[in-house]
């Protein structure tokens, strides 16, 4: 959400506005909008049509080749609907206040972003939290990961994390999380939200992912030399992990700029410009949009389910038990 000092007033080094035009002391798109605009809109719009079609060709993937009803898919697809849904919801809104700069009174639309911006970042954040305790199960315990991650289990964690984010994001929200940027002055309210949001939402879980993949890695290392490493599940198990690893990373990637920024913003003697920050949170977003491009380029078995799924061959019969290679 972004200050009111910078809505409902023009700028005077900056007098045109490339989409909209005043009209009677009000904001109106105009008829004649700028190469800029039009480029803006399209490239926003790009991004959110691909991260739809690419979120929706992996939930239709694990839900319809019974090969990927396992947990670890299990977790990947509800981490799909999760960008899915930043996709169809958050896309929008975020491309409605980039776009406009603020020319209107928008508290509501920031109000609804900021809910589902961010529900569903600690949601997608969680989840990878319980991909890399699945990885951990399975890599440095492998006789117990059938035990102990079964297909009940993974829909449990997967619950939590959906409870956990909704919690979380109405708590920081009531509490005046704004963003990176702050409201009039700042209240000391305003401040404790973006440190402490971004803290619980999204640092610890980090923190944790990275201890447990660490972890993971090593013990890969000692098992290297081990009789363990010729068997071929011991592979695939492998390569998941690394697959899921390269999501994590990429995840941060993408997330912790932003993050940096929201909770250091208030010792910044100069604060972000609204467009620093509007960059910033659409690299975040943008990280939704990359997750099924990762899967189809490690996972042959996804490769196989997206080209059957785009040439329509799911439709000319049952290929549910169609055995991806």
């Amino acid at each position: 959400m972004e200050p009111d000092s910078f809505r409902n007033k023009t700028d005077a080094t900056n007098p045109k506005h490339p989409c909209y035009e005043s009209s009677n002391s009000s904001w109106i798109f105009t008829s004649d909008p700028s190469i800029t605009c039009i480029l803006g809109y399209c490239v926003l719009a790009f991004l959110s049509i691909a991260t739809i079609c690419g979120n929706l060709l992996v939930i239709i993937s694990v839900v319809y080749f019974k090969q990927l009803h396992t947990p670890t898919n299990y977790f990947i697809l509800s981490l799909a609907f999760a960008d899915l849904l930043v996709g169809l919801l958050v896309f929008p809104f975020s491309m409605t206040f980039t776009v406009t700069s603020c020319f209107f009174d928008n508290n509501f639309i920031c109000k609804i972003r900021d809910i589902f911006d961010v529900s569903l970042c600690t949601s997608s954040i969680l989840h990878l939290c319980c991909i890399s305790i699945d990885r951990y199960y399975a890599v440095c315990q492998p006789l117990a990961y059938r035990s102990k991650i079964t297909a009940q289990v993974a829909l449990s964690m997967i619950l939590v994390c959906w409870g956990i984010a909704v919690v979380i994001a109405i708590c920081i929200i009531i509490g005046g999380y704004s963003q990176g940027t702050c409201e009039e002055m700042c209240s000391v309210t305003v401040i404790l939200s973006n440190i402490m949001g971004p803290v619980l939402a999204f640092y610890l879980p980090a923190v944790i992912m990275s201890c447990i993949y660490l972890k993971i890695f090593f013990v890969a290392q000692r098992q290297v030399s081990s009789i363990q490493i010729s068997n071929s599940m011991s592979k695939i198990e492998r390569k998941a992990t690394k697959t899921l690893a390269i999501v994590m990373g990429v995840f941060l990637l993408f997330m912790s700029p932003y993050f940096f920024c929201v909770v250091f913003q208030p010792l910044f003697s100069h604060p972000l410009s609204i467009p620093v920050i509007e960059t910033l949170n659409w690299l975040t977003l943008s990280n939704s949009m990359l997750n099924p491009f990762i899967y189809a380029f490690f996972y042959n078995w996804f490769r196989s389910a997206f080209k059957m799924i785009i040439t329509g061959k799911i439709f000319q019969g049952n290929l549910g038990d169609s055995i991806l290679i």
